[in-house]
């Protein structure tokens, strides 16, 4: 009677220990940093960093995440060098193209107008003058350059690297081309037939069934 009383005397402490177990709060913490991390904030003050100030400057030669070194300097060297050497690595697809277009209206036509012919609304209320077209006599518009701009600024234009990144920036220079040639009665940058084709390829693979076979160029081709 005895060892039973006990073993359901231990059963019943055993059943309350458990029943108060957490799955997610462990018992015991052997290392309580790792469950628990200190939380700092932004510009407070604590003494495990160098002036006990959080908030430091990058370590120096780091480069953030996402963003490509640029290796043309800000200057009227580094302009004409850029005009020269820098090409657009975006290939000219529709969707490139559409893009640049959609940028373009949301960060340049304001001033350099919807046909780059420098007669945007701020020029139009003479809020910025002297704005010149993309065609205007003696102005040599190339990739390199448009791109150029766009990281420094130029004059009274400023910089639009924080607004805009590498990507965004090659799609408005596609646009900004364009329109350079569209004022000067220039062929367009138009996207070539074999990228359009591969497009098409590449959706219409999307929507059929595991069990037809997959289309390449040769197949669409013949079918034409």
């Amino acid at each position: 009677m005895k060892k039973i009383l006990n073993i359901s005397l231990v059963a019943l402490v055993s059943l309350l220990v458990f029943s108060c177990a957490d799955e997610n709060s462990p018992n015991f913490q052997y290392m309580p940093n790792m469950y628990e991390p200190v939380g700092y904030e932004t510009y407070g003050e604590y003494d495990i960093f160098e002036g006990q100030q959080e908030a430091m400057l990058p370590a120096e030669g780091s480069i953030p995440r996402g963003w490509q070194p640029y290796d043309y300097e800000n200057t009227t060297e580094g302009l004409e060098l850029a005009k020269v050497a820098l090409k657009n690595p975006l290939p000219v697809t529709d969707e490139n193209l559409a893009a640049g277009a959609q940028l373009y209206t949301i960060y340049c036509a304001v001033c350099h107008g919807d046909k780059g012919d420098g007669q945007g609304i701020l020029a139009q209320r003479e809020k910025f003058l002297g704005i010149p077209s993309y065609a205007a006599e003696g102005r040599v518009i190339t990739e390199g350059g448009v791109y150029h701009v766009q990281m420094y600024g130029l004059n009274t234009m400023g910089s639009y690297a924080s607004q805009t990144n590498e990507k965004e920036r090659w799609q408005i220079t596609q646009h900004v081309m364009n329109l350079t040639a569209q004022l000067k009665g220039e062929p367009l940058l138009e996207p070539k037939k074999q990228d359009t084709l591969n497009d098409m390829i590449e959706v219409l693979n999307e929507n059929i069934s595991e069990e037809d076979t997959p289309l390449d160029t040769e197949t669409l081709e013949e079918t034409n």
